[in-house]
C-alpha cells in the first residue's frame, strides 16, 4: 500500500460580510508522496506524470514552474525557513490535471519528519491572473492530532477581497480523514470561511474510473465555478479591488510566536 490515496469530499465556503453568500461543492484530490509518484505511473493506467491521460500530474503545475523537481524545491524552501525535515515523507495534496485540464485555487503541502511527524505545511495558491504564491508554515506538534496556524495575507486571490486580512488554518492532518479550514479575518473578525472535509480511498483504477463519472470533468467545474459565483458577488454589488502588484518572494516564510 502506498502512502499517496485518494480523497472525497465536500468544499463548503461561506462570506459573512458585507453580505452572507454561501456555495458547496463535492471535490476529490489526490494526496502524492511526491517519493512515490513515478511509482504510480507504473501502477496505474489512468494515471501519468507530465503525459496526457484521463487523470495526469504535471511537475510544472506547481513550484515554480520548473524542471527542478518538486521536492528539492520544497526543502530548499524548508531550509531557507529554518525548518529541519530530514528526508522524510514530503505528501502533494491536489486535483490531478482531467483530461490535460487543471486549475488549484490550494494545493497543500504536508512535510514531515523520519518519524512522520509533521514539521511544516507548505499552501500553495494560484489565482485566475495567472499567479502563483506560498505560504511556509512550521507546525509545533505535527502528530495526529488537529492543529492551527496564522499566517498574513500576502497574495491577492479574489478581486472581491481586501489585502489586509490575517489567514487562519486549521488541519486534520491526512489519515482515514482529511480536513483544512481557512478563515480569513480583518480587523472586524471573520469575513469569510473555507472548509474541505474528505474521507481516504485507496488510489486505484478502478477507484479513478468511479470518481471520474461520478465527478464528471471536476476540474473544468471548478474554473467554471469561480467565474460563476464572482457574477454573483458582482451582483449583489460586493467592492471589486484592483490587483495589486505580486510579491516579490514566491513563498512567505512566517513563523509565529510559539
Amino acid at each position: 500500500m502506498t502512502a499517496s490515496g485518494l480523497y472525497i469530499g465536500d468544499v463548503m465556503h461561506r462570506r459573512l460580510r458585507p453580505q452572507v453568500h454561501v456555495l458547496r461543492y463535492r471535490l476529490f484530490s489526490l494526496l502524492l508522496d511526491l517519493d512515490e509518484i513515478d511509482q504510480l505511473t507504473r501502477q496505474l493506467r489512468l494515471f501519468s506524470r507530465n503525459r496526457f491521460n484521463i487523470f495526469s500530474f504535471r511537475d510544472a503545475d506547481h513550484g515554480d514552474g520548473t524542471s527542478e523537481p518538486l521536492r528539492q524545491q520544497v526543502e530548499a524552501h524548508l531550509r531557507a525557513a529554518g525548518i529541519a525535515v530530514g528526508g522524510g515523507a514530503i505528501r502533494l495534496l491536489t486535483m490531478p490535471r482531467i483530461l490535460g485540464f487543471a486549475f488549484n485555487p490550494i494545493s497543500i503541502y504536508f512535510c514531515s519528519n523520519h518519524s512522520g511527524a509533521i514539521t511544516a505545511i507548505l499552501y500553495e495558491v494560484n489565482n485566475t491572473f495567472g499567479q502563483r504564491h506560498s505560504y511556509l508554515l512550521p507546525v509545533v506538534d505535527g502528530s495526529s492530532r488537529p492543529f492551527r496556524q496564522t499566517v498574513p495575507k500576502a497574495f491577492h486571490v479574489s478581486p472581491f477581497m481586501k489585502m489586509a486580512m490575517t489567514y487562519e488554518f486549521y488541519v486534520v492532518p491526512p489519515g482515514e480523514k482529511l480536513a483544512v479550514s481557512i478563515t480569513g479575518t480583518d480587523a472586524d473578525g471573520p469575513i469569510i470561511t473555507a472548509a474541505l472535509v474528505s474521507k481516504r480511498h485507496d488510489l486505484t483504477d478502478t477507484a479513478l474510473a468511479k470518481a471520474f463519472f461520478t465527478h464528471p470533468l471536476l476540474t473544468f467545474k471548478v474554473v467554471a465555478g469561480i467565474l460563476w459565483e464572482a457574477l454573483l458577488l458582482w451582483r449583489k454589488g460586493i467592492s471589486v479591488h484592483p490587483l495589486p502588484v505580486a510579491p516579490k518572494m514566491p513563498v512567505t516564510y512566517h513563523a509565529p510566536d510559539l
